[in-house]
């Protein structure tokens, strides 16, 4: 038995995390965690995510709950390095979901680790996520650079960033397997009279409508053919079930940084 730390009970992602912790015999609620004055505090966590009442009220005092927890998952924008820190030292695993890490934030975080920290952190926890990744540097690298490469996303209409995390990973992905650099050659969108393409170029497009989950394709053309590789989520579980997983490799992993590639045994 798991038990876990959810943070951001009350949003979206962490109502599903909840509701699938709660629905896995494998797991056990630990605690639910919201912001100091959230109206939802003392709420019971399962009943706020929409499943049955499970007996743990929603609070913000996460000290209080470490000492009886095997793992914190944390999909928050904000406060995540403290929570880490906080969690490490009380040697329970850490799962991140954000992608809203800077580049400080992941030395800081690989700093836990060799100090003993065992740490998954993915901006995106989705298993089909993380193999269309390997699938995209698999082709980019044995398609040529003949191939001109578009990446298109879509997600739901109250989305703030853009490109989605998802969506960067991926042309890093191809930059890699090409030794390109994202900042000189990914294009954000084209309009006007913009000339003919550069083959030396990454197109990026984002779209924003309804309640998308998130769509992220990949296209590899050249002429006479296209390849088109394609992720389409369709609910946050499948972010969830992720985590879930990585929770259980943290369970037997050694100390240290992972992403879900580790998780999943991709690399």
């Amino acid at each position: 038995m798991f038990k876990v730390i959810i943070i951001g009970a009350a949003g979206r992602m962490g109502r599903r995390l909840i509701a699938n912790v709660l629905e896995n015999p494998d797991f056990e609620l630990a605690g639910a965690i919201e912001y100091p004055n959230s109206p939802v505090l003392g709420q019971d966590a399962g009943a706020l995510a929409g499943v049955q009442p499970c007996g743990v009220g929603i609070t913000s005092d996460l000290g209080a709950l470490l000492p009886g927890a095997d793992a914190v998952i944390d999909f928050a924008t904000s406060g995540v390095l403290d929570r880490a820190r906080a969690a490490v030292a009380a040697n329970a695993a850490v799962v991140i979901g954000t992608t809203a890490l800077s580049a400080d934030d992941k030395r800081e975080l690989a700093e836990l680790a060799a100090s003993g920290g065992r740490i998954v952190a993915a901006g995106n926890m989705s298993v089909g996520v993380n193999l269309l990744y390997k699938l995209v540097r698999e082709a980019a690298q044995k398609l040529g650079e003949e191939y001109d490469v578009e990446i298109v996303e879509m997600h739901h209409n109250q989305k703030k960033d853009a490109p989605s995390g998802t969506a960067v990973r991926l042309a890093e992905v191809v930059c890699e397997a090409r030794d390109w650099n994202y900042e000189q050659d990914v294009r954000h969108g084209r309009e006007g009279m913009v000339g003919q393409r550069p083959r030396r170029e990454i197109g990026m497009h984002s779209l924003r409508g309804g309640d998308v989950v998130g769509d992220h394709t990949v296209i590899f053309a050249v002429n006479g053919e296209r390849v088109e590789l394609t992720h389409k989520a369709s609910s946050r579980d499948t972010f969830a079930r992720g985590a879930l997983r990585a929770v259980k490799f943290l369970a037997a992993a050694r100390p240290g940084l992972y992403d879900m590639q580790d998780v999943l045994g991709l690399k």
